[in-house]
């Protein structure tokens, strides 16, 4: 009897040591494919695991009946859980298999769809260009970018700041908001836009005309009752301070009918009209800005003011986007066009921080009386701040430049995503501040543009892009950062993303597939002379 249960237990050992010895991670197919392999993979392990299911249940049904027919006649020396001592430790290393299986394989990804953790760091290994190779494909592809981009950022500040004025020309100084001067934002004030057609970016602040004025309320105020999920935003509340004011009574007096007021120098029509601004601008029942309000007053606004001067122009002006009134498209005759984003928005007090009714990576509805808080200007003074720390004609502006080529042409190869050239922005303004000056060195591209895919990877796998500004106590104080911000949780651009199972499996997809295509589309999109030769520049780089 104990040679037969020896027997079994021998038998148990060699079914393990036959599922170890063919198991397809110890010998793969040397000329397959990673797909192939993949596929290969997968059916020999389940039909490993099927055989070794179907062999274990034979095994314990046969020593089970013997266990019991021999059960008196077994020696008392012999340890009768030794079936089940080596049973766990055949299971056991059948698992360590299949747990080392899934983290050597190569090019193996949990599909994030399926799996809350969903990532693993393997992707960003996928990226090796040289960079010689580099350093050429953006003298070449990106040279005549720099050179246009001054020439369209001098045209469009001329016509915005003629459209303005003709805007204000237009507006009702009593029962209208109060346009002020335009600020450059975006990919083409901080000098990396390489892509067409040619966008600028622009935010119009507006004030209050007298006498209203603005309260804001933000989501990092110690009284703020604004929801979790709307970090980042505020409210803003329309005042009306008619009643308020210390040297004037008419607000709380009856002056009588041959009475003027010569501080506000208003009379009884338009005391009648007090609540027009409200009205207008204001969300229903509430004196909170509507987001759609403000923007339908924007898009009348802006169309009255093109009827006045568009015959000074000889181009065509229309409008890319009815849900954004200030996305505008400027056509040439010659076919040219460039892109202007005119969003209208509101200052925070004395800040550079700016309300504006969307966000460049926003992916979720928001309330129509919540408001995006901005700090794209922060951000361009802090590439200009950093830049003159860095060593002349420094990479950094040319890895973003990479990162936002390659993340287009693979959006146009497979779909748009959720990722946006606003993360990629973010990830090299995080790896600015955390990394050397000298890491930056023109020679430097390869690695720093491996870094910034890194950085993106571990943010993907973690689910978590936290905001360049708000919460970063590396920003430097020259910035003038308030301290409230600096002070403030951190904020998660990607949270509505991953709120978002589907659309963040596509981001993730899309991020891998750009890594793994970005040779190809490089060598694709390297300028090719007649002769054959890729054009090989000797002089010394030049920073856009």
């Amino acid at each position: 009897t104990i040679l037969a249960m020896q027997g079994a237990i021998a038998r148990v050992c060699i079914v393990v040591a036959a599922a170890i010895l063919n198991h397809p991670l110890l010998f793969p197919k040397e000329n397959a494919t990673i797909a192939e392999q993949d596929e290969d993979i997968l059916a020999r392990m389940k039909e490993h695991e099927e055989r070794l299911q179907a062999e274990q249940e034979r095994l314990e049904q046969e020593i089970s009946k013997k266990e019991i027919a021999d059960k008196e006649a077994l020696d008392p020396g012999f340890d009768c859980y030794g079936w089940y001592f080596w049973s766990a430790l055949s299971l056991v290393i059948f698992f360590t298999i299949e747990v080392c299986r899934q983290d050597l394989l190569p090019g193996e990804t949990p599909d994030p769809s399926e799996d809350e953790e969903g990532y693993t760091s393997s992707g960003a290994k996928v990226v090796t260009l040289d960079k010689g190779v580099l350093s050429n494909f953006c003298d070449t592809s990106f040279h005549s970018f720099v050179h246009e981009s001054g020439r369209v950022r001098e045209f469009v500040e001329g016509f915005a700041d003629d459209l303005l004025e003709a805007l204000r020309s237009i507006c009702d100084r009593e029962a209208d908001m109060e346009l002020e001067d335009f600020v450059g934002v975006g990919s083409m004030f901080e000098s990396w836009r390489v892509s067409k057609p040619l966008m600028c970016d622009l935010i119009v602040p507006f004030a209050t005309p007298e006498p209203y004025s603005f309260q804001f309320q933000l989501w990092c105020s110690a009284s703020s009752d604004i929801p979790l999920d709307l970090q980042g935003c505020g409210r803003i509340k329309l005042t009306n301070n008619s009643g308020n004011c210390p040297d004037c009574l008419c607000g709380t007096t009856n002056l009588g009918e041959d009475m003027l007021c010569l501080i506000h120098n208003r009379n009884d029509d338009s005391k009648a009209d007090d609540d027009a601004l409200e009205k207008l601008l204001c969300s229903r029942n509430t004196p909170y800005l509507s987001k759609d309000q403000v923007m339908k007053w924007f898009q009348i606004s802006v169309t009255k003011a093109w009827g006045r001067i568009s015959h000074k122009y000889e181009f065509e002006l229309t409008f890319r986007n009815l849900d954004f009134p200030g996305a505008l498209k400027v056509r040439f005759r010659s076919g040219k066009i460039i892109v202007l984003n005119i969003t209208p928005a509101i200052q925070l007090e004395d800040t550079d921080a700016y309300f504006i009714s969307h966000f460049p990576s926003d992916t979720a509805s928001v309330s129509d009386i919540h408001w995006h808080l901005s700090f794209t200007v922060y951000e361009r003074n802090l590439l200009k701040h950093m830049a003159k720390r860095l060593p002349e004609n420094s990479c950094h502006l040319r890895c973003l430049q990479l990162a936002s080529f390659l993340h287009r042409k693979q959006a146009g190869l497979t779909g748009r995503s959720a990722l946006t050239n606003y993360h990629l922005k973010t990830a090299l303004l995080h790896l600015l501040l955390s990394k050397s000056p000298s890491a930056w060195k023109p020679q430097c591209l390869d690695q720093r543009l491996q870094d910034l895919f890194g950085f993106l990877q571990k943010s993907l796998q973690e689910k978590r892009l936290s905001h360049s500004i708000i919460g970063n106590p590396l920003v430097p104080a020259d910035i003038g950062v308030p301290t409230m911000f600096l002070a403030a949780e951190p904020i998660n651009l990607f949270r509505p993303v991953v709120l978002q199972r589907q659309m963040y499996a596509k981001m993730v997809e899309h991020f891998q597939e750009m890594l793994r295509n970005a040779p190809a589309l490089i060598q694709e999109y390297t300028p090719h002379f007649p002769n054959g030769d890729i054009y090989h520049d000797l002089s010394p780089t030049t920073e856009s």
